[in-house]
Protein backbone atom coordinates (compact mmCIF):
# COMPACT_ATOMS: atom_id res chain seq x y z
CA UNK A 1 0.00 0.00 0.00
CA UNK A 2 1.31 3.42 -1.02
CA UNK A 3 0.28 6.01 1.55
CA UNK A 4 -1.22 9.12 -0.02
CA UNK A 5 -1.36 12.38 1.89
CA UNK A 6 -4.94 13.03 2.92
CA UNK A 7 -6.70 16.11 1.66
CA UNK A 8 -9.94 17.60 2.93
CA UNK A 9 -12.59 19.67 1.22
CA UNK A 10 -15.58 21.33 2.90
CA UNK A 11 -19.11 20.95 1.54
CA UNK A 12 -22.38 22.16 3.03
CA UNK A 13 -22.52 19.27 5.53
CA UNK A 14 -19.13 17.58 5.58
CA UNK A 15 -15.41 17.92 5.67
CA UNK A 16 -14.74 15.15 3.16
CA UNK A 17 -11.37 13.46 3.45
CA UNK A 18 -9.97 12.09 0.22
CA UNK A 19 -6.83 10.73 -1.35
CA UNK A 20 -5.66 12.17 -4.65
CA UNK A 21 -3.37 10.57 -7.21
CA UNK A 22 -1.95 11.98 -10.42
CA UNK A 23 -1.78 15.47 -11.92
CA UNK A 24 -4.45 17.98 -10.95
CA UNK A 25 -4.77 18.80 -14.65
CA UNK A 26 -5.61 15.22 -15.60
CA UNK A 27 -9.06 14.02 -16.58
CA UNK A 28 -10.81 13.27 -13.26
CA UNK A 29 -11.84 9.82 -12.06
CA UNK A 30 -13.67 9.45 -8.75
CA UNK A 31 -13.59 6.03 -7.10
CA UNK A 32 -16.07 5.24 -4.33
CA UNK A 33 -15.99 2.50 -1.72
CA UNK A 34 -18.91 0.73 -0.07
CA UNK A 35 -19.96 -0.72 3.28
CA UNK A 36 -17.98 -1.94 5.15
CA UNK A 37 -14.96 -0.98 3.08
CA UNK A 38 -12.64 2.00 2.55
CA UNK A 39 -10.44 3.70 -0.05
CA UNK A 40 -8.00 0.82 0.41
CA UNK A 41 -10.15 -1.02 -2.12
CA UNK A 42 -8.46 1.03 -4.83
CA UNK A 43 -4.83 0.68 -3.73
CA UNK A 44 -3.86 -1.25 -6.85
CA UNK A 45 -5.95 0.81 -9.25
CA UNK A 46 -5.56 4.50 -8.42
CA UNK A 47 -1.75 4.63 -8.84
CA UNK A 48 -1.96 2.83 -12.18
CA UNK A 49 -4.48 5.33 -13.51
CA UNK A 50 -2.45 8.24 -12.15
CA UNK A 51 0.63 6.93 -13.92
CA UNK A 52 -1.18 7.31 -17.24
CA UNK A 53 -2.10 10.94 -16.50
CA UNK A 54 -5.50 10.75 -14.87
CA UNK A 55 -6.45 12.69 -11.75
CA UNK A 56 -7.83 10.07 -9.36
CA UNK A 57 -9.84 11.04 -6.29
CA UNK A 58 -10.77 8.43 -3.68
CA UNK A 59 -12.92 9.87 -0.87
CA UNK A 60 -13.97 8.45 2.47
CA UNK A 61 -17.76 8.31 2.50
CA UNK A 62 -19.77 9.98 5.26
CA UNK A 63 -19.27 8.04 8.49
CA UNK A 64 -15.90 6.62 7.45
CA UNK A 65 -12.30 7.46 8.27
CA UNK A 66 -11.46 11.15 8.72
CA UNK A 67 -14.57 12.47 6.95
CA UNK A 68 -16.57 14.51 9.48
CA UNK A 69 -19.92 16.25 9.76
CA UNK A 70 -19.55 19.98 10.29
CA UNK A 71 -22.50 20.34 12.64
CA UNK A 72 -23.60 18.15 15.53
CA UNK A 73 -27.20 18.96 14.55
CA UNK A 74 -27.02 17.41 11.06
CA UNK A 75 -28.92 14.17 10.60
CA UNK A 76 -26.44 11.31 10.29
CA UNK A 77 -28.23 10.10 7.21
CA UNK A 78 -27.04 7.10 5.26
CA UNK A 79 -29.83 7.26 2.69
CA UNK A 80 -28.99 6.83 -0.97
CA UNK A 81 -29.77 10.46 -1.83
CA UNK A 82 -27.31 11.69 0.81
CA UNK A 83 -24.51 9.61 -0.70
CA UNK A 84 -25.29 10.98 -4.16
CA UNK A 85 -25.47 14.55 -2.87
CA UNK A 86 -22.08 14.10 -1.20
CA UNK A 87 -20.61 13.03 -4.53
CA UNK A 88 -22.08 16.05 -6.30
CA UNK A 89 -20.90 18.36 -3.52
CA UNK A 90 -17.40 16.87 -3.71
CA UNK A 91 -17.28 17.49 -7.44
CA UNK A 92 -18.49 21.05 -7.02
CA UNK A 93 -16.05 21.80 -4.22
CA UNK A 94 -13.17 20.52 -6.35
CA UNK A 95 -14.46 22.38 -9.42
CA UNK A 96 -14.94 19.15 -11.35
CA UNK A 97 -17.65 19.64 -13.94
CA UNK A 98 -17.50 16.11 -15.34
CA UNK A 99 -15.83 12.95 -14.09
CA UNK A 100 -15.59 9.24 -14.75
CA UNK A 101 -17.07 7.29 -11.85
CA UNK A 102 -16.26 3.91 -10.37
CA UNK A 103 -18.06 2.49 -7.36
CA UNK A 104 -19.57 -0.54 -5.70
CA UNK A 105 -22.03 -1.12 -2.89
CA UNK A 106 -22.78 2.28 -1.27
CA UNK A 107 -20.28 4.00 -3.53
CA UNK A 108 -21.76 2.33 -6.59
CA UNK A 109 -25.17 3.58 -5.52
CA UNK A 110 -23.93 7.17 -5.33
CA UNK A 111 -22.28 6.83 -8.73
CA UNK A 112 -25.36 5.28 -10.35
CA UNK A 113 -27.63 8.01 -8.96
CA UNK A 114 -25.46 10.83 -10.24
CA UNK A 115 -25.17 9.09 -13.62
CA UNK A 116 -28.95 8.69 -13.78
CA UNK A 117 -30.00 12.16 -12.65
CA UNK A 118 -27.04 14.25 -13.82
CA UNK A 119 -25.65 12.44 -16.90
CA UNK A 120 -23.96 15.61 -18.09
CA UNK A 121 -21.65 15.35 -15.06
CA UNK A 122 -20.52 11.77 -15.86
CA UNK A 123 -18.20 10.73 -18.66
CA UNK A 124 -18.57 7.00 -17.99
CA UNK A 125 -19.46 4.59 -15.19
CA UNK A 126 -18.03 1.36 -13.79
CA UNK A 127 -20.57 -0.04 -11.35
CA UNK A 128 -20.37 -3.05 -9.10
CA UNK A 129 -23.42 -5.31 -9.51
CA UNK A 130 -25.27 -3.26 -12.10
CA UNK A 131 -28.12 -0.90 -11.31
CA UNK A 132 -27.68 0.09 -7.68
CA UNK A 133 -30.59 2.43 -7.12
CA UNK A 134 -32.84 1.32 -4.28
CA UNK A 135 -36.52 0.80 -5.09
CA UNK A 136 -37.70 1.96 -1.68
CA UNK A 137 -41.46 2.06 -2.38
CA UNK A 138 -41.34 -1.68 -3.06
CA UNK A 139 -38.82 -2.54 -0.34
CA UNK A 140 -41.38 -4.27 1.88
CA UNK A 141 -42.14 -6.94 -0.71
CA UNK A 142 -40.51 -10.20 0.39
CA UNK A 143 -37.85 -11.86 -1.72
CA UNK A 144 -37.26 -15.56 -2.18
CA UNK A 145 -36.00 -17.14 1.07
CA UNK A 146 -32.54 -17.86 -0.35
CA UNK A 147 -32.20 -14.12 -1.02
CA UNK A 148 -33.72 -13.01 2.27
CA UNK A 149 -31.30 -14.95 4.46
CA UNK A 150 -28.32 -13.05 3.03
CA UNK A 151 -29.85 -9.82 4.40
CA UNK A 152 -29.74 -10.94 8.03
CA UNK A 153 -27.42 -8.07 8.93
CA UNK A 154 -29.90 -5.52 7.57
CA UNK A 155 -32.72 -6.90 9.68
CA UNK A 156 -30.31 -7.04 12.65
CA UNK A 157 -29.64 -3.33 12.21
CA UNK A 158 -33.38 -2.63 12.40
CA UNK A 159 -33.33 -3.59 16.10
CA UNK A 160 -31.81 -1.98 19.21
CA UNK A 161 -29.81 -5.17 19.68
CA UNK A 162 -28.30 -4.66 16.24
CA UNK A 163 -27.33 -1.09 17.08
CA UNK A 164 -25.63 -2.31 20.24
CA UNK A 165 -23.97 -5.15 18.35
CA UNK A 166 -22.53 -2.85 15.70
CA UNK A 167 -21.42 -0.38 18.36
CA UNK A 168 -19.70 -2.94 20.59
CA UNK A 169 -18.43 -5.35 17.93
CA UNK A 170 -18.02 -3.23 14.83
CA UNK A 171 -14.65 -4.65 13.79
CA UNK A 172 -15.60 -8.28 14.37
CA UNK A 173 -19.00 -7.84 12.72
CA UNK A 174 -17.57 -6.11 9.65
CA UNK A 175 -14.84 -8.72 9.35
CA UNK A 176 -17.53 -11.40 9.36
CA UNK A 177 -19.31 -9.61 6.52
CA UNK A 178 -16.06 -9.50 4.56
CA UNK A 179 -15.72 -13.26 4.94
CA UNK A 180 -19.34 -14.03 4.09
CA UNK A 181 -19.46 -11.71 1.11
CA UNK A 182 -16.09 -12.73 -0.39
CA UNK A 183 -15.92 -16.41 0.60
CA UNK A 184 -13.27 -17.44 -1.93
CA UNK A 185 -10.92 -14.46 -1.58
CA UNK A 186 -7.61 -15.56 -0.11
CA UNK A 187 -6.55 -12.03 0.90
CA UNK A 188 -9.42 -11.36 3.31
CA UNK A 189 -7.37 -11.74 6.50
CA UNK A 190 -4.45 -9.70 5.19
CA UNK A 191 -6.46 -6.84 3.70
CA UNK A 192 -9.19 -6.36 6.31
CA UNK A 193 -6.93 -4.68 8.93
CA UNK A 194 -6.10 -1.97 6.38
CA UNK A 195 -9.75 -0.88 6.13
CA UNK A 196 -10.97 -1.59 9.67
CA UNK A 197 -9.69 1.70 11.19
CA UNK A 198 -12.06 3.60 8.90
CA UNK A 199 -14.98 2.17 10.89
CA UNK A 200 -13.83 3.94 14.07
CA UNK A 201 -15.36 7.16 12.79
CA UNK A 202 -17.67 8.56 15.52
CA UNK A 203 -20.62 8.69 13.09
CA UNK A 204 -20.11 5.24 11.54
CA UNK A 205 -22.80 3.46 13.55
CA UNK A 206 -25.41 6.19 13.14
CA UNK A 207 -24.88 6.46 9.39
CA UNK A 208 -24.92 2.69 8.87
CA UNK A 209 -28.05 2.16 10.96
CA UNK A 210 -29.87 4.98 9.22
CA UNK A 211 -28.89 3.61 5.81
CA UNK A 212 -30.35 0.17 6.45
CA UNK A 213 -33.47 1.50 8.14
CA UNK A 214 -34.27 4.20 5.58
CA UNK A 215 -34.15 1.81 2.63
CA UNK A 216 -36.97 -0.22 4.23
CA UNK A 217 -38.94 2.90 5.25
CA UNK A 218 -38.19 2.38 8.95
CA UNK A 219 -36.46 5.78 9.27
CA UNK A 220 -37.26 9.20 7.87
CA UNK A 221 -34.78 10.77 5.51
CA UNK A 222 -33.36 14.26 5.28
CA UNK A 223 -36.26 16.54 4.25
CA UNK A 224 -33.92 18.51 2.01
CA UNK A 225 -33.32 15.35 -0.04
CA UNK A 226 -36.92 14.25 -0.36
CA UNK A 227 -37.13 15.61 -3.90
CA UNK A 228 -34.26 13.35 -4.93
CA UNK A 229 -35.79 10.31 -3.25
CA UNK A 230 -39.00 11.01 -5.16
CA UNK A 231 -37.05 11.11 -8.41
CA UNK A 232 -35.29 7.85 -7.51
CA UNK A 233 -38.61 6.16 -6.75
CA UNK A 234 -39.28 6.34 -10.50
CA UNK A 235 -36.17 4.19 -11.07
CA UNK A 236 -34.60 6.51 -13.69
CA UNK A 237 -32.48 4.97 -16.42
CA UNK A 238 -28.75 5.46 -16.89
CA UNK A 239 -27.63 6.74 -20.29
CA UNK A 240 -23.87 7.16 -19.84
CA UNK A 241 -21.47 4.46 -21.15
CA UNK A 242 -21.39 1.79 -18.44
CA UNK A 243 -19.66 -1.45 -17.58
CA UNK A 244 -21.13 -3.53 -14.76
CA UNK A 245 -18.76 -5.82 -12.87
CA UNK A 246 -20.35 -8.71 -10.99
CA UNK A 247 -18.56 -11.13 -8.70
CA UNK A 248 -19.44 -14.73 -9.49
CA UNK A 249 -18.78 -15.63 -5.83
CA UNK A 250 -20.57 -12.64 -4.27
CA UNK A 251 -22.04 -13.84 -0.99
CA UNK A 252 -24.55 -11.01 -0.55
CA UNK A 253 -25.56 -10.09 -4.12
CA UNK A 254 -25.08 -13.10 -6.40
CA UNK A 255 -24.33 -12.26 -10.02
CA UNK A 256 -27.55 -13.84 -11.25
CA UNK A 257 -29.55 -11.24 -9.31
CA UNK A 258 -28.22 -8.43 -11.52
CA UNK A 259 -28.56 -10.18 -14.88
CA UNK A 260 -31.84 -8.43 -15.70
CA UNK A 261 -30.54 -4.90 -15.14
CA UNK A 262 -30.07 -4.12 -18.81
CA UNK A 263 -33.46 -2.44 -19.00
CA UNK A 264 -32.20 0.29 -16.67
CA UNK A 265 -29.39 1.24 -19.07
CA UNK A 266 -30.20 3.15 -22.25
CA UNK A 267 -26.65 3.93 -23.33
CA UNK A 268 -23.72 1.65 -24.19
CA UNK A 269 -23.75 -1.11 -21.58
CA UNK A 270 -21.75 -4.24 -20.91
CA UNK A 271 -21.98 -6.73 -18.05
CA UNK A 272 -18.89 -8.68 -17.02
CA UNK A 273 -19.09 -11.55 -14.53
CA UNK A 274 -15.78 -12.08 -12.71
CA UNK A 275 -14.96 -15.67 -11.79
CA UNK A 276 -13.59 -16.22 -8.30
CA UNK A 277 -14.56 -12.70 -7.15
CA UNK A 278 -16.89 -11.77 -4.30
CA UNK A 279 -18.50 -8.49 -3.25
CA UNK A 280 -15.37 -6.40 -2.73
CA UNK A 281 -14.87 -6.12 -6.47
CA UNK A 282 -12.07 -3.54 -6.97
CA UNK A 283 -9.95 -4.91 -4.13
CA UNK A 284 -10.38 -8.52 -5.22
CA UNK A 285 -10.14 -7.84 -8.96
CA UNK A 286 -8.07 -4.69 -9.49
CA UNK A 287 -6.92 -5.69 -12.97
CA UNK A 288 -10.46 -6.32 -14.19
CA UNK A 289 -11.65 -3.04 -12.63
CA UNK A 290 -8.79 -1.11 -14.19
CA UNK A 291 -9.45 -2.69 -17.58
CA UNK A 292 -13.14 -1.78 -17.41
CA UNK A 293 -12.32 1.85 -16.73
CA UNK A 294 -9.69 2.05 -19.46
CA UNK A 295 -11.97 0.34 -21.96
CA UNK A 296 -14.56 3.05 -21.37
CA UNK A 297 -12.07 5.91 -21.27
CA UNK A 298 -10.49 4.93 -24.57
CA UNK A 299 -13.77 5.09 -26.47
Amino acid sequence: MIEQPLKTVRTTQLDIAYEEHGPVTGDPIIMLHGFPYSPRAYDDIAPALAATGYRVIVPYLRGYGPTRFISADTLRSGQQAALAQDLLDLMDALCINRASLCGYDWGGRAACIVAALWPERVRCLVTGDGYNLQDIPHSTQPLAPDSEHRYWYQYYFHTPRGVAGLTENRRALCELLWKLWSPTWAENAARYPLSAPAFDNPDFVDVVIHSYRHRFMYALGDPALEWMEQALSKQPTISVPTISLCGADDGVGPAQESDEDIGHFTGPYERRVLAGVGHNIPEEAPEATLKALLDLLRH
